[in-house]
């Protein structure tokens, strides 16, 4: 048999060969609307990846991103690894002090930003060791140019690359590209992808028990580009040529669902947050979504009240899933099994609630506080482990161990598996609640808070207790127009979960804090609010 390297730069190729008129919708960082198609990606994506190499950057160095969903950062998604280069993105919703580190430690030579983050980087330019050029997302800028002297433009840069370069080979195990972990604690640690763990994971995402993409769907990668590479939909769309919907830094709601129907969108990714808002607008427009086909929701715990309002007044399927960044991301798909479509709609909604199944690529097993494995009953609960073609060996420049126990990564997650390899995580192993020797799942508690109408947001924590040692408190933000009292929401848990499993208290707040990915801070919840069972 021929013996080919899986290589980034084979998808974009592929596409360009293929489906050269597939189009390429994005939204501009500074308003309206570019249009252009897989064949102009691959061209300017070849001429960007000469041009880089014309700076005399070298096999796997590293060249950084501070960029919205836009055709710009597509093209440098796939001209960068596809040089042979590492693309490495980076969340700007860090702290200055984050994003020095990051650039430092990843030692980042080139940095291409959309203009948005023009005063950021003249800030925290000269604090950064390695960086030899930043390259502006756009044509030439005067204002650009006084504010960060010697900056290039990415237009010029791409003009000057050969248009004639072709596309290297090498070993699919080269570097491809970097993304760094946003921990609530420490700094955050780097997960190093491979062209060949690349292509492997978006051949898994497109498979039609993940994402079931292809030619005839129109992708809206709603997840920020710079979040685990917007969950690899950037490259899967490449390998089936579907049209694509790149919304920039306008994620609110109206915005959202001008797109999808503007574009006839089929299918969008993002996380609870952001269609909270796009529920939001529609309710108010009055309006549907019916080119939509399926959501998929990730980043944190899917409500099932979210889940049913899709399917209940929009007829959109949702397609719950888990991941982390060492699993670049893609670890569980929810979708049902052919023995569950004699299920009733109920019961097919509490499967589809849960995580889901691992594609062809990963493998799950959960173990007690030893190591040992534990059965997969659906109901034991255990440390939750991952391996597989996409799950990372060891962290990014690291000189400690690697994380890994016989073999096996450590999610940090509590979950159960079924007999079919079903997961549900029942919480992160630092937030699960143990009181009086149970565990209480802070999600399970969240998912039944969000739900209640009187509520816009929620978070459950372990609060010491004098009895039981920890029992779950409830952090609430109100819905706008509400203004429910503890005995309102405690009255909405009745008949939901065990009487014993309630939470003890509810603390309004105005807002809940989050990290730079979108996800509560429960540290600093309980730092301010650990205490407060004992002092009540």
């Amino acid at each position: 048999m021929m013996n080919q390297p899986l290589l980034i730069s084979a998808q974009i190729a592929h596409a360009a060969r293929y489906h050269a008129d597939g189009e390429i919708v994005s939204v501009e960082t500074t308003g309206g609307l570019h249009r252009t198609n897989w064949g102009e990606v691959e061209r300017r994506s070849r001429q960007l990846g000469s041009a880089l190499l014309g700076l005399g950057l070298k096999q796997s160095d590293r060249v950084a991103t501070l960029a919205w969903n836009n055709y710009r950062h597509l093209e440098a998604y796939f001209g960068v690894s596809g040089a042979g280069l590492v693309c490495h993105t980076i969340n700007p919703r860090l702290f200055p002090e984050q994003l020095v580190y990051i650039l430092n430690h990843a030692q980042d030579r080139v940095l291409l930003i959309d203009k948005t983050f023009l005063p950021l980087i003249a800030a925290i330019k000269d604090k950064l060791e390695h960086l030899e050029h930043v390259v502006l997302l756009s044509g030439e800028d005067a204002e650009a140019a006084e504010k960060v002297p010697g900056i290039k433009f990415y237009d010029d840069l791409v003009d000057s690359g050969n248009a004639d370069f072709q596309w290297p080979e090498f070993d699919e195990n080269t570097a491809s590209s970097l993304c760094y972990t946003s921990g609530t604690t420490g700094n955050p640690k780097g997960a190093l992808y491979s062209h060949r763990s690349t292509v492997l994971h978006s051949m898994a995402v497109a498979l039609p028990d993940s994402l079931d993409l292809s030619a005839r769907d129109c992708l809206m990668p709603v997840v920020p580009m710079f979040h685990v590479n917007a969950w690899g939909i950037p490259y899967a769309a490449a390998m089936v040529g579907s049209k694509m919907v790149l919304p920039g830094p306008g994620l609110d709601g109206d915005s959202l669902k001008n797109l999808i129907n503007s574009e006839n969108v089929t299918c969008a990714a993002g996380v609870p947050t952001l269609w909270q808002g796009l529920i939001g607008a529609l309710k108010k427009a009055n309006e549907k979504v019916p080119s939509l086909t399926r959501t998929v929701i990730g980043g944190s715990a899917c409500p099932p009240s979210m889940i049913a309002t899709f399917r209940d007044d929009y007829g959109v399927d949702t397609l719950h899933a888990w991941g982390m960044t060492e699993m670049s991301p893609v670890g569980s798909v929810s979708t049902l099994l052919h023995k569950h479509t004699q299920l009733s709609e109920e019961e097919q909604a509490a499967i589809r609630a849960k995580q889901g199944r691992p594609p062809f690529g990963v493998d799950l097993r959960i173990a007690d506080a030893d190591g040992n494995e534990l059965p997969m009953d659906g109901e034991t609960q255990g440390d939750l482990y991952a391996k597989g073609h996409w799950v990372i060996s060891a962290y990014f420049n690291v000189d400690a161990e690697p994380p890994h126990v016989d073999g096996w990564f450590p999610t940090g997650d509590i979950a159960t598996l079924d007999e079919n390899g079903i997961v549900t995580i029942k919480d992160r192993s630092k937030d699960v609640i143990k009181s009086g020797g149970e565990w209480i799942s802070s999600v399970e508690l969240e998912n039944i808070a969000v739900g209640m109408p009187e509520l816009a947001d929620a978070a459950v924590i372990a609060a010491t207790h004098k009895k039981w040692d920890e029992r779950p408190l409830l952090i609430a933000v109100k819905a706008e127009g509400q203004d429910p009292s503890e005995k309102d929401i405690l009255a909405g848990y009745e008949g939901k979960i065990a009487s014993w499993q309630l939470p003890d208290a509810v603390v309004f707040v105005d807002e809940l804090p989050r990290n730079a990915t979108g996800k509560v801070l429960k540290n600093k919840l309980r730092d301010q609010y650990g205490d407060y069972l004992i002092k009540e």
